[in-house]
C-alpha cells in the first residue's frame, strides 16, 4: 500500500485541517446547509470577513452569501433576510478560465437546494473530504479560491458539460442507438464520439510505478476536423470521468502519455488541446499525477513552446519527455508497457460493441429514484456530523466524531455503487471486466469471454434476455 500523500484524508496538518473545516462551513452556507444557530454563529466568528450578527438571520432557500455590486439579485431577495457577507471577490487577469464570474452568476441563477444536489452528485463515490482538499491544494490553501473553483466546476458539469445527466447517463450505448437517427446532427455526434473509442484515439490501460491508472492519446490517429468539436470534448470528458473510477486511495492521480509515435503536423490541433488543459486546471483539479510525451519527433518543439506557456506551473513540472523504452520504463514497468510501445506486455486495444440490455436499470426509475432518496438520508447524515467537526476541531468528542464521519465515508461509497447501474450507462471498461460491481478493480483482467459482468452479470450471448 502506498503512504498517504501530504494534504490528502489521513494526512493533513492542523492548519490544513482547520481549512478544511472553513471551507466545509462555506460549502454549507452555499448550498443552504442548517448549521444551527448560536453554534453557526460561532463557527462564523472564525472566518474575519464574516459578522457574527448575520448568523441568526433567517436562512433562505436561495442563499447569496457573497456581495458583488450590480447583482439583479439583491432586489430579487429584498423580502428574504439580507445575505450574510462572509468573502467579497475581485475578478482578476490571475482568473484565467473566469471562475469568479461563474461563481457569483452561480448563485444569482440556481437555488441552494440545486447546487447542493448537483456537487454531491459530483462527489459519486470520493471521500467527500477528498474532493474538497483538491480544491483546496490547487488554490494553494486559499478557501475562498478554493470555493469558487468547486462551484465553478459544479457550474460547469450541470449547465454546460452535462456531465451526469447527459454524457455518463447516456455513455456509449446511447451512442449506439443514436448513429441510427435520421437527425443529421444526432447522428453525427453520436457517430464521432464513438469513431474515437473504437479507433482507440485515446484509453486507459494498466498502472505505472505509482499504481496509478495510465490513460494512453495516440496523437497520430487524429486529424483535425475529422471528428467534431463537440464530439471531442465530450469523448474527453467521458474518459476523464470514467477514469475517475479507476482511482482508488492513496492513489488520487492518473499518468497520461501522449504517444507521439508517427506524428506530423497533420495531427497537431490546438483546439482539443486547449480544452483538455482546462478541463485539468480548471475542474478536475491536482488529477494528474505525471504526463509522459513519448518519442516526440523534433517539429513538436515549437509547438510545446506554446502549450507549455498555456499551463500552470504546476502541471507543466509534471510533464517529462521520452524517447525510448529506457526511458518510459523510469514511470512504468516494461512488463506492464505494450509492445506497440515497445514493452513486453501482449495487449492490444481492442473496443468491444455496447450490448443490448446492459443498461436495462436505468429503466427502473422507481429502484433509481428509492436508492437515491436513501443517498440523500446519508448524505444528511454526514452533513450533521461534519457540523458537529466543525464544532468541535478538538476536545473529548473529535476522535469519536472523525470515527464516524469516516464510517460514513465508506457507506456513502458503497452506496453510490449500489446505485451506480441505475444512473450511469456501462462503459467498455465495464464490459471488458476492468471495472467491476461493488467499485472492484482488476487493471489487468485475465481472458475473458467478450462481454463479462455487465450489471452483475455474465452473459453467455449479447442480448438483453442475458443481461441482468
Amino acid at each position: 500500500m502506498a503512504d498517504i500523500a501530504p494534504g490528502r484524508p489521513g494526512n493533513l496538518t492542523a492548519e490544513q485541517e482547520e481549512k478544511l473545516r472553513r471551507l466545509w462551513q462555506l460549502v454549507f452556507q452555499v448550498t443552504g446547509v442548517d448549521m444551527g444557530t448560536e453554534e453557526a454563529g460561532e463557527a462564523s466568528s472564525a472566518t474575519p470577513e464574516s459578522p457574527a450578527a448575520d448568523a441568526k438571520k433567517p436562512k433562505k432557500k436561495r442563499i447569496s452569501l457573497f456581495s458583488r455590486k450590480g447583482k439583479k439579485d439583491a432586489e430579487e431577495e429584498a423580502e428574504a433576510a439580507t445575505p450574510s457577507k462572509l468573502i467579497t471577490l475581485k475578478e482578476t487577469d490571475e482568473d484565467k478560465y473566469g471562475q469568479t464570474k461563474h461563481f457569483y452568476d452561480t448563485l444569482a441563477s440556481q437555488s441552494a437546494e440545486s447546487i447542493r444536489s448537483t456537487t454531491w452528485s459530483m462527489v459519486k463515490h470520493d471521500n467527500p473530504d477528498a474532493l474538497l482538499l483538491r480544491y483546496l491544494r490547487a488554490r494553494k490553501w486559499d478557501v475562498e479560491k478554493a470555493l469558487v473553483m468547486l462551484i465553478s466546476t459544479m457550474n460547469w458539469r450541470l449547465n454546460e458539460m452535462h456531465v451526469d445527466d447527459d454524457i455518463m447517463a447516456k455513455g456509449e450505448g446511447a451512442a449506439a442507438e443514436d448513429e441510427k437517427s435520421l437527425d443529421a446532427a444526432t447522428k453525427k455526434l453520436s457517430a464521432d464520439f464513438l469513431a474515437q473509442a473504437r479507433m482507440g484515439k485515446s484509453f486507459v490501460h494498466g498502472t505505472d510505478k505509482a499504481g496509478r491508472p495510465i490513460c494512453v492519446v495516440r496523437v497520430r490517429m487524429h486529424r483535425q476536423g475529422e471528428h467534431s468539436e463537440e464530439s471531442l470534448e465530450r469523448y474527453t470528458v467521458y474518459l476523464i470521468e470514467t477514469c475517475r473510477f479507476l482511482l482508488k486511495p492513496p492513489v488520487d492521480t492518473a499518468t497520461l502519455v501522449f504517444d507521439m509515435t508517427g506524428f506530423t503536423m497533420a495531427n497537431m490541433d490546438y483546439t482539443p488541446v486547449k480544452f483538455m488543459i482546462k478541463c485539468f486546471e480548471a475542474n478536475y483539479p491536482e488529477s494528474l499525477g505525471a504526463v509522459l510525451v513519448h518519442k516526440a519527433p523534433w517539429i513538436f518543439q515549437g509547438i510545446w513552446k506554446i502549450i507549455k506557456g498555456w499551463l500552470d506551473p504546476v502541471v507543466a513540472s509534471k510533464v517529462h519527455f521520452t524517447n525510448n523504452i529506457k526511458e518510459l520504463e523510469e514511470y512504468i514497468p516494461v512488463k506492464q508497457v505494450p509492445k506497440d510501445l515497445e514493452g513486453e506486455e501482449d495487449w492490444e486495444y481492442k473496443y468491444v460493441e455496447p450490448v443490448p440490455g446492459e443498461n436495462d436499470k436505468m429503466k427502473d426509475t422507481q429502484t433509481r429514484d428509492r436508492l437515491l432518496a436513501g443517498r440523500d438520508l446519508l448524505v444528511k447524515e454526514y452533513e450533521q456530523v461534519t457540523i458537529e467537526w466543525i464544532r468541535n476541531p478538538e476536545g473529548e468528542k473529535t476522535d469519536a466524531i472523525k470515527a464516524k464521519r469516516n464510517a460514513l465515508v465508506a457507506r456513502l461509497r458503497e452506496d453510490y455503487f449500489a446505485l451506480d447501474p441505475y444512473v450511469r450507462a456501462r462503459s467498455l471498461y465495464d464490459r471488458i471486466g476492468v471495472l467491476l460491481p461493488g467499485g472492484q478493480i482488476d487493471f489487468y483482467p485475465q481472458a475473458k469471454p467478450e462481454v463479462v459482468k455487465v450489471n452483475g452479470a455474465a452473459p453467455a450471448e449479447t442480448s438483453a434476455d442475458d443481461v441482468d
